[in-house]
Parts: C-alpha cells; structure tokens; sequence
C-alpha cells in the first residue's frame, strides 16, 4: 500500500477483524485533500462509508472517477479484475471501509441469495455497484469504530462485532427497518442534532460552550444530548473533546511550525504546564519528548 502524500499526521489506520477481513479508517483532519493507493484484489468485495467531508475514487489510470459524498455509501464488487483503491479524500473528511473475500462473504448470505440479488447464481460473477444513504443506524455504528474508549484486550472483539453489525444493518433494509438501538435516536432529526453538537465542540475546541449551552444551541434537553452523544461517539461530549484536541495538539506538533506554548493556546490551554499535563495524560509522554522521538 501506498500514501502518495507525506503527512506527519495520523491519516490512516488499518484494522484485521479476522484473516482477509479489513477495515480501513481514513481521518484526514487536514486542510489539505490526502491521496491514498492499496492493492485489491478481485478477490474482496468492498464497502465504503463517507461520514463526514467526501471522497473519491479513481479507476482505470484516473479516466472515471465515482464520487463518495457525506452520509453516503459505496459498495464495489467485480470478480472479473482487480480494483485497487486510488482514493482521493478532501480536507476534513471521514471515510471508513471494509473489505472482505468474496468467498467468505457468500459464507455469510449463502441462504439469502434471493434477498440479496448480486448473490444470486445467475449473478454472482458480475461486477455490482452500489450506492446509497448511511441510515441513522449505520451511522452509530460507523462513529463507534472511529471513536471508541477500549483496553487494548477487548478492542479486537469489539471491531469484529461492530464490523459484521454494520454489514447486517447495510443489508437489513426494509421500509420500516431503519429503527435505531437506542429509541431516543429513532429519527434522523436526532441524529443530525448530536452531530451538530460535535461539530460545535470542534469548531470552538479553544473556547468549548458548557453542555448546557450546547444543548440549548441544539434545542435539545441536556440529558438528550449526553445520552445521545455516548450512544453515536462512544465517549462523552468532554471526553470526546478531550482526545479530539489533544489529537490536533500532536498533529501541530509534528508539522514543526509551532512550538508548545502555542500548540497548547491554539488547543484552548492558558498556560503550558497544563497542556503539557493533559498530552502526557494522553500520550504518555511530554510533548518535548513527542517532538524529539519524531526527529529521532
């Protein structure tokens, strides 16, 4: 695999959920669009999910490009040849994917082949494309693999199963299925409120509202909006804020054009020995050190 960009910032994470079975997270938290290329093979069948921002992606040497835009998904199947990701992703934009042998996924719907038609034998050596819109549910599921507070044991369990919910909640489509886990998030209005508060938090990270505030800017009750946050994010509205930004702390740290007083004031820290505290909570390291093992 290749990132055709050098970026110092953490850009792409790729987890095993089993043998052959991958997901891809792509974070670009930049102001700059990121380019990505792996090798796939026509073995797997892809997935994927545009949760913030929008993406692209680029076939037979850049000739036909199929854009991937917020809130969307992708599915791409073609036994016939190789579809090796040419991925392009704009600044500030979130996608994640899976990606699965064909053999293996046939395992999991082998009774469901009239359910789901690209399975059928009079189809399942065509290519098939398909696109369509993240449901609400998906949407928890998506921001939980992106967003998790996990020990290290339990992580490989919790993608496995998140993994194969999102692929059961992609297929389970009918008119009144896309009811969500949690009845307070039962309707996209909801859901688009608590995405709306993390784009607040985000947004004035140096200066955050109070949950009070936050839930009113939102017009939603305060114990609506802690609930709602945890069950999208995984984390709390304060915890989510603090990783985002000690995130953005180590992002500006590794470009080298700022120095620590000014990554912390830029992150919403007043004074160093506190930011310095709060990166080494997060890292276990002081940002000093962070910036010396870079250059190491």
């Amino acid at each position: 695999m290749e990132i055709e960009k050098s970026i110092a910032q953490r850009f792409y994470e790729e987890e095993v959920v089993e043998e052959g079975f991958f997901i891809l997270k792509f974070n670009n938290e930049t102001h700059d669009t990121q380019l990505f290329k792996r090798e796939v093979s026509s073995h797997f069948i892809q997935f994927h999910f545009c949760i913030k921002g929008s993406a692209s992606f680029s076939f037979n040497d850049g000739n036909y490009r199929l854009p991937l835009r917020e809130d969307n998904s992708l599915l791409l199947y073609n036994p016939q040849r190789d579809l090796p990701l040419h991925l392009t992703i704009s600044a500030n934009s979130w996608v994640l994917s899976l990606l699965l042998p064909i053999k293996k996924f046939h395992g999991l719907f082998s009774r469901e082949a009239n359910y789901i038609t690209f399975l059928s034998d009079e189809n399942k050596d065509r290519k098939y494309y398909r696109d369509g819109a993240i449901s609400p549910s998906m949407s928890i599921v998506l921001n939980q693999l992106l967003n998790y507070n996990l020990h290290p044991s339990i992580k490989p369990l919790y993608f496995k199963a998140k993994a194969y919910e999102l692929l059961s909640l992609y297929f389970n489509r009918p008119a009144d299925g896309d009811i969500e886990q949690c009845p307070f998030l039962a309707d996209e209005v909801n859901v688009t409120k608590i995405k709306k508060a993390k784009e607040i938090i985000i947004a004035r990270m140096s200066e955050p509202p109070t949950l009070q505030q936050l839930a009113d800017e939102i017009n939603i009750p305060i114990n609506k909006l802690k609930e709602g946050f945890k069950q999208i994010y995984g984390d709390s509205v304060f915890s989510f804020l603090f990783d985002y930004k000690m995130e953005v702390a180590r992002q500006l740290l590794a470009t080298g054009t700022h120095n620590v007083n000014e990554v912390g004031l830029k992150v919403g820290y007043s004074t160093a020995s506190h930011f310095i505290s709060s990166f080494k909570k997060k890292f276990g390291t002081t940002p000093k050190k962070y910036l010396m093992s870079l250059s190491a």
